[in-house]
This record gives structure tokens, C-alpha cells and sequence, in this order.
């Protein structure tokens, strides 16, 4: 049966229906309205009171909840079944941040021990670079780490050093991480001119160890090395490691076994933080920091196992996508985070919930006959407020959005000053979320002001408080975002853990690289030989 055929579904049908004509002002009569609609779960508080949401339409989200199974669903995917269909195959990321005692099988294997024993090599990889005993081929200690990869293999990994900075390893505090991940050269071109080769260790990150664009900068990585150096085993052994689900492939490339570390094809790109693919930040924070985050996206785990849908941080979340994207047509949604430690937060959600749910095809292969995945953008929030809100306040389409920020900073500065510009932070968060829900009725005689000075509100949001921001918390928050996902793709009825969608631009893209390379033409559509003839006629392709 289709999702839109169940009595849940087109309750909620007719309900959005006077939720698209009602404005968010008018929900403030209906009593303690913040505690009805705010929960908690350990370091995180959810605030959910501006959505244009009812006590009835909440009632009617749950009932809907049950009738797609979201508990049972949410057994399956921590059980280890094959939740994804299209690769008949399990979604277990969770195993990663599992109990060293846990039991969780695939095809009859016990999967935790050998987790442990990933975890374990990063460890090892992680100690000898600390302590300065990881050394290059001319004897010097490492003092640059270089993590090569893109999309899942990049992104996360990015993302929480930036988020982590402040809990940098005190045996290493020297230790530079970089990350490259661009395809066109430039980047990898700027970082190589300010390292130097022998103190210089490279992570090659790649899940299938088949990726174009990693590994054309790992090989030029390598040439770069080869300059210093005309051994290229010696180099390998010393100044690379690779990261994937493909050991053979890691060997062919010349990777020693002692410098792999393994990972599963149970485990999504953009699902891999918790996987060796977390190397960087490792690196970065430690081997303790980095057992903390996962303990953090483990309690966020047993949370969304054990708690019921009316309590439950991440089927809340998740419901609330739907009802805006689905129910109530609001086809965009906003990320606003409020530290500018959690910069590219923003980026790391935009791939997790579009690439997994950016979907048009229900589980049983047939079109679907309603909205899915909002396009997802964001950007710090103050940052954003000299940007964007312009027309989250002003613009013609309606918008969603997530308000996240810690109530406390972890350290604080000897004088206040630190202190009184995180206040300042809160404050912004608190006032925009604020406007974007009730527009200039929040001042007085706001609606007396000329059009073109006025706030209509009606925008709807979540806000999100971590207690503050350590590994702990950020673990639990990104485990909440990537249950969230897996809820509304349940809701939807599609499948989250694959990304057909782009594979048939990279196959396209091997055939025009051909037609590059070789100065001949291809199967092309008229666009793309004129503009492969100007390509040629410029110097940007040399047969």
C-alpha cells in the first residue's frame, strides 16, 4: 500500500490543509505550549514550539509514525538487517560506535570484533604519530597530516575538527591536519607548496578505493614526494596510509598492509565518521576524544532504540520534516548553527539528508506521488543574518529551519570578554528564531510599519541547545541528524543507504574525459560539443 493511501497519512492531508492558513501567532493561545513541544535527551534540548505544529497535527504525525513501523524499522537497521534493499545489504554504522560486547552479526559473523580491531590499528596510528615515532624516510618526525578523500570520505571528518579544535591532543598540539578533497588541482597545488615531504603523512580515504578524484590526488601526492625521493616503495611505507573496504585494492596501488586500515561495505560514505575514515580527527583530538563522540552517537543509538515516538528526539525531528516538506509544501530548509565551530555543519547535513533521502522512487521501485528531501543550506548563524535572512524574512517562499547552539562555551576566557560574545550568539539565536516566528508582532506597533519595513513571520523552526560542545555531545547530536534521516526516509518509503543518483554523471564524466584526452569527438548532445570544441580552441585540452 502507498504511504498515501494509509488513514494516517490523509488525516494529515486534510489537517495541513488549515495549517497552511493559520499563523504561527495564533498556536500561543493553547496554554504551556513551550513544554508541550520541547523535549530532552541527555546533552541536547529540542525546542520545537515554533513549528506550525498543534497538539492534533502531533497526534496525528505519531499515528502515523506507528503505521510505517518506525520502531520496528528503527530494530532493523541497529539489528544489522538489509535495510538497504537496492544493495541487499545492512546500514550498520551503528556497529561502529557499539559496545565492545555487543553482538551484532552480518551473514552469520559477529561483526563487533573486528570493529574493535579497527578501532584498535587507529589507535596504534595514532600513538606512533603523537609520540613522534611515526617518522618519514629521512628520519624526521610527522608534523603535517594531509587527509585525502571527497564527499563521506572528507566531509565529516572536516567537519568535527573544525567543530573539536579546542580539544586538540596535548601530546601532539603541533601536529597541522589538512584536507583536500577538489578534483581540479588547485587545491592540493597550494597546500603541497607550504609542506614539506619528509615530514608529511598523507591519509587516502576511499571507501572503494576506485574514486577519480581521490585518487588522482593521492598519485599527485606521490609524484610530489618522488621529486625529494626516486623510491616510491620507501615513500608508501612511510608517508601514506589508506582507508577503505577494499584491502586488495589498497595493495595494488602499492599500500602496505601494515599502513591499511579496513572498513566495511556495510558502512555509508557519509555514514563513515565513525569508521577509520575518523582518522583525521583522531589525529586530531585523540583516541580518548574520539571514543567519547562515539559514545555520545551511542547513546543517541539507544535513545532512538528505547524510547517511545512521543519522547524520541530523532523520530520527533524526523516527523517534523515531513510534516513541512510533505504535508506542508516547504520545499527548502535552513541550518543555522550559532558557533563558529560548527561552520561546516551546515555542508556536512546537505550531503547526509539529500544524497540519502534526494529520492523520487518508493522501496518497491514506483514513483512517488509526493514531496521528499527539502533542498537543505546553511551557513553560522551571524554570519547568515548579514546574508540570507533577508529572505527568510522577507522573501516570497516559505522556509524551515534548525537553530542549533551550546548554552555553554567549554573554556572560557580569563576576562569576560569570550564570554560576553557568546552571550551575544544566544541572544541572535534566540531573537531570530523569534521573528521568524511571529514577524514584527513582536515589537510594538510593528504593524503599523510601511510594507516594505514589515515581518510576516509564519517561518517555522526547531531550536537545538547543547549543553556545550565537546566530542560527547557533537557525537549525540550527528547520531540524532542521521536517525532523523533514517525516520523520514521510513515515513517516505524509500531507501536512504544508496546514491544512484550519481553515478551516471561519473560514468558520463569518464567518457568526456576520453574526448579530452584524445581531442575526438564522442556521443555528445549539441551543448556539449560546442563546448568541448571551445575547450580545444582555448588550450584546455592537449590530445
Amino acid at each position: 500500500m502507498s504511504r498515501s493511501a494509509l488513514p494516517a497519512w490523509q488525516r494529515l492531508q486534510a489537517l495541513a490543509a488549515t495549517a497552511r492558513t493559520r499563523h504561527l501567532r495564533e498556536l500561543w493561545g493553547e496554554g504551556e505550549r513551550a513544554a508541550a513541544f520541547s523535549r530532552q535527551a541527555g546533552p541536547l534540548f529540542m525546542d520545537f514550539s515554533k513549528q506550525r505544529l498543534t497538539d492534533e497535527d502531533l497526534a496525528a504525525l505519531l499515528d502515523l509514525a506507528g503505521a510505517c513501523g518506525i520502531a520496528e524499522a528503527a530494530g532493523a537497521l541497529l539489528d544489522g538487517a538489509a535495510v538497504n534493499t537496492t544493495e541487499a545489504r545492512p546500514a550498520l554504522h551503528t556497529a561502529l560506535r557499539a559496545a565492545p560486547d555487543a553482538v551484532i552479526e552480518v551473514a552469520g559473523r559477529n561483526v563487533i570484533p573486528d570493529v574493535q580491531a579497527s578501532l584498535a590499528r587507529m589507535d596504534s596510528v595514532v600513538s606512533r604519530v603523537h609520540s613522534r615515532q611515526w617518522r618519514g624516510w629521512s628520519g624526521r618526525a610527522i608534523t603535517d597530516v594531509v587527509n585525502i578523500g571527497v564527499g563521506g570520505s572528507d566531509l565529516g571528518a572536516y567537519m568535527a575538527c573544525a567543530a573539536l579544535g579546542e580539544f586538540a591532543a596535548p601530546e601532539a598540539p603541533d601536529l597541522r591536519l589538512h584536507f583536500v578533497s577538489s578534483i581540479d588541482g588547485t587545491q592540493i597545488a597550494d597546500l603541497l607548496g607550504a609542506l614539506r615531504p619528509e615530514t608529511t603523512l598523507f591519509i587516502v580515504s576511499s571507501k572503494s578505493f576506485t574514486t577519480v578524484d581521490t585518487l588522482s590526488n593521492a598519485r599527485t601526492a606521490l609524484q610530489w614526494m618522488l621529486s625529494e625521493n626516486d623510491d616510491a616503495e620507501l615513500l608508501l611505507r612511510h608517508h601514506f596510509i589508506g582507508v577503505s573496504a577494499h584491502p586488495g585494492r589498497m595493495r595494488d596501488w602499492g599500500l602496505p598492509e601494515a599502513n591499511q586500515i579496513v572498513f566495511w561495505d556495510w558502512v555509508g560514505g557519509r555514514f563513515s565518521l565513525w569508521s577509520a575514515v575518523g582518522l583525521p580527527l583522531a589525529l586530531k583530538i585523540g583516541m580518548a576524544g574520539f571514543r567519547d563522540m562515539l559514545a555520545g552517537a551511542q547513546f543517541m543509538d539507544r535513545h532512538f532504540r528505547t524510547t517511545p515516538l512521543a519522547d524520541n528526539l530523532p523520530v520527533l525531528l524526523g516527523l517534523i520534516g515531513v510534516w513541512n516538506a510533505t504535508f506542508l509544501d516547504i520545499r527548502a530548509h535552513a541550518v543555522l548553527p550559532y558557533d563558529g565551530r560548527l561552520k561546516f555543519f551546515p555542508t556536512y547535513l546537505s550531503q547526509l539528508e539529500m544524497e540519502s533521502n534526494g529520492k523520487s522512487v518508493s522501496r518497491a521501485g514506483q514513483p512517488l506521488g509526493y514531496s521528499t528531501c527539502p533542498v537543505l543550506w546553511g551557513e553560522v548563524g551571524p554570519n547568515a543574518q548579514h546574508a540570507f535572512y533577508q529572505l527568510l524574512h522577507q522573501g516570497t517562499q516559505a522556509v524551515s529551519s534548525d537553530f542549533i547552539a551550546p548554552v555553554r562555551r567549554y573554556r572560557q576566557a580569563p576576562q569576560n570578554g569570550l564570554q560576553l560574545q557568546h552571550q551575544l550568539s544566544l541572544a541572535n539565536c534566540l531573537a531570530q528564531s523569534r521573528v521568524l516566528m511571529l514577524g514584527d508582532a513582536c515589537v510594538e506597533n510593528g504593524s503599523a510599519a510601511p510594507e516594505f519595513r514589515r515581518y510576516r513571520g509564519n517561518q517555522p523552526s526547531t531550536t537545538l541547545l547543547l549543553d556545550q560542545l565537546t566530542p560527547y555531545s557533537l557525537g549525540a547530536l550527528l547520531a540524532l541528524y542521521e536517525h532523523k534521516v533514517f525516520v523520514m526516509s521510513v515515513i517516505w518509503d524509500i531507501n536512504p543507504f544508496d546514491q544512484w543518483g550519481v553515478e551516471l554523471g561519473k560514468q558520463i564524466a569518464d567518457a568526456t574525459l576520453q574526448a579530452l584526452a584524445l581531442g575526438s569527438s564522442g556521443d555528445f548532445d549539441a551543448s556539449t560539443e560546442a563546448l568541448l570544441r571551445h575547450i580545444r580552441a582555448t588550450g584546455g585540452s592537449a590530445p
